[in-house]
């Protein structure tokens, strides 16, 4: 009989056991919440995905995104830091075809926002980069960093002084923005007179589409900025790669009209991927919205008009 009994608890106890187990390894569907102790400091993620500028496997600094935090634009800015340094934090989750590029060992000291303006100080192992990939680890910082709101400029500092020059001997302005450019393209005759903007492209990777910025420095020649852009999106792709817009090639954009921090973009019917249903392409949507917001600043919607009717409106707080 006791043995019976003593059967009977440990098939009990067994089973409590099996229960708990289940419980405690099926995720609560009510929070998806988890939180990571990491370093003394406490994150929380909730299916946050935000903006990260990575190496492709074209060597073009691309935009692309990442699980991240959900905190403040300090506490997001450190959290995406750690996914640009080689063998980094998040060195696990880093999208197929993409790349770090601050060197593996590389650790952040300290970052303080003020006044749009965050400083961040980087060990000495940051100086480590190979000089081919000085332009890009800039490039690559500048853009993930200002895609945090609230984040206008950076200032880097390595071992608690202010970056000026990279071990190269390349000079760098102490506050950096996204006029510094990126994946650079140079078509000049003169050193008079020059401009910039910056052309957003799609691309893919096994089947993955994503965008690839590209700043075109020219001489100025008082041409329309708008109508450039959208004729360089519509031309074919560029630098014998793959970068495409799916803008066609007979596209034109009549007019436009700024109003407040709302751009309304009138054009002809070829911009319709199906005039039937007046449907436009995504990415089309995205390269010419990505390629205005990099002209204006605080740039909130724009709006796509064909024969001055609208067909679609944008928010830009959608694709930052």
């Amino acid at each position: 009989m006791l043995k019976k009994m003593s059967i009977k608890k440990i098939m009990v106890a067994s089973c409590a056991i099996v229960i708990l187990m289940i419980m405690y390894l099926l995720p609560d569907e009510a929070s998806k919440e988890i939180d990571v102790l990491k370093s003394g400091e406490t994150y929380t993620y909730d299916n946050i995905v935000n903006t990260i500028y990575l190496v492709d496997s074209n060597d073009y600094v691309s935009r692309t995104s990442i699980a991240s935090v959900n905190g403040d634009s300090v506490t997001v800015s450190k959290d995406l830091i750690g996914g640009l340094i080689i063998d980094g934090s998040k060195e696990n989750i880093i999208p197929n075809g993409f790349r770090s590029i601050i060197p593996s060992g590389t650790t952040l000291l300290d970052a303080i926002l003020d006044n749009k303006t965050l400083t961040i100080d980087f060990s000495k192992e940051f100086l480590e980069v190979p000089e081919k990939d000085e332009e890009k680890m800039i490039e690559s910082i500048i853009y993930t960093l200002t895609s945090i709101d609230g984040i206008d400029n950076v200032i880097i500092k390595v071992e608690g002084k202010v970056l000026d020059s990279m071990p190269s001997g390349r000079r760098l302005p102490t506050t950096l923005n996204r006029k510094y450019g990126i994946n650079k393209s140079y078509d000049l005759v003169n050193t008079q007179k020059i401009d910039s903007y910056t052309l957003y492209y799609v691309n893919s990777y096994n089947g993955y589409e994503y965008y690839v910025p590209v700043t075109k420095y020219v001489n100025n020649n008082n041409e329309d900025k708008i109508k450039v852009i959208i004729k360089e999106l519509s031309s074919s792709p560029i630098y014998e790669t793959n970068l495409m817009s799916y803008l066609n090639a007979n596209t034109e954009v009549y007019d436009y009209e700024l109003s407040g921090n709302n751009l309304k973009l009138n054009f002809n019917n070829l911009l319709l991927s199906d005039e039937d249903s007046n449907k436009i392409l995504e990415e089309v949507i995205y390269t010419i919205g990505l390629s205005m917001d990099a002209v204006y600043n605080d740039l909130e919607e724009v709006s796509f008009y064909v024969n001055n009717e609208e067909i679609y409106t944008l928010n830009i707080n959608d694709i930052k």
